[in-house]
């Protein structure tokens, strides 16, 4: 049996791991880079080793540095969770050579169907139906363009190694195709140390479905059901369920019985995920992810298993500790990654420190990495955490679901949380009439910007509420000159209650503005306030535990606020809003003309510069190239002009907002 087990990952699925090995009673450590020493999953387990420097090549993807931490700690065994060495022949090849247990299928077995093109071949030998397109992968840009030009589009490019949408693109016209390819490389050597690509037919309406395998590493496999992966966007997932919904027996039938067949056909051991895609009655394979998924919690939802716990016991024992007719489905369960991007300005990734992350009153099944306080750093995924929801039938799951997500706080970083919210809402999630594309048609159709929704009257009042107390918290004591009681600090409280003729602040969410009038305090605590047009009277009280008591119109509200005289966040049951707040000083000012200055989108690594001081670029044309949350962003040119300064060079980091260079117009 194994006795002690080295979790080789980080954040939210390392925390989830240790907690199963503590149920059956086997220790646990960790590891992390240094960039990761006071993380949640470091904390959380107790055990740590520091592997290297905050790049996964340094840490999490340093073999020598992985074995030498479970033999300093007396791990018998090793689990990768998902992402990083988890898919990775080499790593199992020299856990075996140095006695260690790997939590996961054989070294060959990851050979055999880890790689795309390899796994593709593995389907075809065994007579589940593939995608049209190129049978191994390629290495060499030239042979990739050629393949593509003899085809018909549009095609998609696909990295051999890895998953998560990463070195990744369709191809719908032959345009700056060759720019397009070395990118998807690029991307994808970054991400898995593997450029290679492969290219198939790209299938435009279709959906995403995967199955859970397990297998015993003996040719007997069994399937978990599957699991509906069809809402993502640049081909990573964002909400996914279990089980699938509209789909007939017979094609359920038919995708089940070839992901077993094709487990059962390369000896697979452990468990496993066979995807595909699925389009009218017709399904092709997809790929196979030989290790735990991210959106393992629906299937655990709906059958009741813990799948770490499959793992171990497979791992341990060579035998499935079930056989197939053990497994039943029950109700549905529906999956939503909360992640700190920015869905207004593409999906762009945030980084920095989390002042608030609290689920409190989710009311559902939360998997998290991060606590109050912690950062999201530029060098790993940028997942706060999953919200997972099951219930006896699919609707009564998703709007769980939904309640779960208004009632979660997150503060100090942009998140998707309130486009989860609406996507949940779309009739095609409703109906589940969605395919692969339906995210980023969306968000092509509304021009590449997610317009944000107007903030409600309650957070604009209580924002207000809120700068005034640090207003006046940051001033000193005048005596009897004070706001709050019975004098305004300029006038003596005769006459009625009402609102300054003057704005004392302006408040701002996007290039949207509310000037604000206050009145003094009433005998009830209240002041009326102006916010634009609108006029209210209103309260704000501290409550407990950082939260505060809204008295707005006759209603009250619970609210979570953070923030200062210049800048407010706040979430409550009504969503969250962030305000920039200034003095008003005879109106705000507008925001100044474009100016040539090329700034940094977020924080992030300079990975190419495609201009020299001097040249010229035209409106669009990308000047500089970084990489953030393995992502690729291209700063462009706001105007045709001449390149007049650079300021950054490869290899540098840069923070959010920091300008990079700057064109001139000519």
């Amino acid at each position: 049996m194994l006795k002690k087990i080295l979790i080789a990952n980080r954040g939210e699925i390392a925390c989830r791991i240790a907690r199963t090995c503590r149920k059956l009673g086997l220790e646990v450590a960790t590891v992390h880079s240094s960039a990761d020493r006071f993380a949640r999953h470091v904390r959380e387990i107790g055990e740590s080793v520091e592997l290297g420097g905050a790049a996964p090549s340094e840490s999490y993807l340093n073999i020598e540095a992985i074995i030498a931490a479970a033999r300093r700690v007396g791990a018998d065994a090793v689990h990768p969770g998902y992402g990083f060495v988890s898919e990775n022949a080499a790593f199992v090849r020299a856990l075996d050579a140095a006695g260690l247990t790997f939590i996961g299928p054989r070294a060959d077995t990851i050979e055999r169907v880890g790689g795309k093109a390899s796994a593709k071949r593995e389907a075809a030998r065994l007579g589940v139906p593939v995608i049209p397109g190129s049978e191994s992968g390629m290495t060499d840009p030239a042979e990739v363009l050629n393949l593509v030009r003899g085809m018909t589009l549009p095609v998609l490019l696909k990295a051999v190694a890895g998953g998560g949408g990463r070195g990744m693109a369709v191809v719908d016209t032959l345009d700056g195709l060759e720019g397009r390819i070395e990118s998807a490389m690029r991307e994808a050597e970054k991400a898995f140390g593997n450029g290679e690509l492969i290219v198939e037919r790209y299938l435009p309406q279709v959906r995403h479905l995967e199955v859970q395998v397990a297998g015993d590493g003996q040719g007997h496999a069994i399937h978990l059901f599957e699991r509906e992966c069809t809402l993502q966007r640049r081909h990573q997932k964002v909400i996914e369920e279990a089980p699938s919904s509209g789909l007939s027996p017979k094609l359920r039938a038919a995708i089940l019985a070839d992901a077993v067949k094709l487990a059962a056909g390369v000896n697979y051991r452990g468990l496993g995920t066979v995807e595909f895609v699925v389009t009218g009655e017709e399904h092709y394979f997809l790929e196979v992810n030989p290790r735990l998924q991210v959106e393992h919690p629906v299937t655990e939802e709906v059958t009741g298993l813990d799948l770490v716990e499959l793992q171990l016991r497979i791992a341990a024992t060579g035998t499935l500790p079930l056989a197939q007719a053990d497994v039943q489905c029950s109700g549905h369960a529906f999956e939503a990654r909360l992640c700190a991007e920015d869905a207004a300005a593409g999906f762009l990734p945030a980084t920095g420190r989390l002042q608030v992350v609290d689920f409190s009153r989710s009311g559902v099944r939360i998997e998290s990495g991060v606590d109050s306080g912690d950062e999201i750093s530029p060098h790993y995924d940028s997942m706060i955490a999953k919200l997972i929801a099951h219930a006896p039938d699919r609707d009564s799951a998703r709007r769980a679901l939904v309640a779960g997500l208004r009632e979660s706080t997150v503060i100090g970083l942009v998140t998707n949380l309130e486009f989860l919210h609406e996507l949940l809402e779309w009739p095609e999630t409703r109906d589940a009439t969605f395919h692969t594309r339906l995210i980023d048609e969306r968000h092509a159709q509304r021009g590449g910007v997610l317009a944000p929704a107007a903030p409600p009257l309650e957070h604009l009042a209580a924002a207000a509420l809120h700068w005034l107390a640090q207003q006046r918290a940051e001033s000193p004591a005048l005596g009897c000159w004070t706001l709050w009681d019975n004098f305004t600090g300029w006038r003596l409280s005769s006459g009625p209650i009402q609102a300054a003729p003057q704005p004392t602040l302006v408040l701002k969410a996007g290039a949207v503005e509310w000037p604000v009038r206050f009145s003094r305090r009433d005998a009830q605590g209240a002041c009326t306030l102006v916010i634009g047009e609108q006029e209210v009277n209103a309260s704000l009280q501290p409550l407990a535990a950082g939260r505060s008591l809204l008295q707005c119109g006759g209603r009250a509200l619970e609210l979570t606020i953070r923030g200062d005289v210049q800048q407010v966040e706040l979430s409550s049951a009504l969503g969250g809003s962030v305000f920039t707040a200034q003095p008003y000083l005879g109106g705000a000012a507008g925001d100044a003309a474009a100016s040539g200055q090329l700034g940094a989108p977020m924080m992030g690594k300079v990975v190419a510069v495609k201009a020299a001081v001097g040249e010229m670029v035209a409106i669009g044309q990308t000047v500089i190239v970084l990489e953030s949350m393995k992502m690729e962003l291209h700063v462009t040119a706001p105007f045709e002009g001449s390149l007049s300064s650079l300021r950054c060079r490869v290899g540098d980091m840069v923070e959010r907002h920091q300008v990079l260079a700057e064109v001139s117009p000519v």
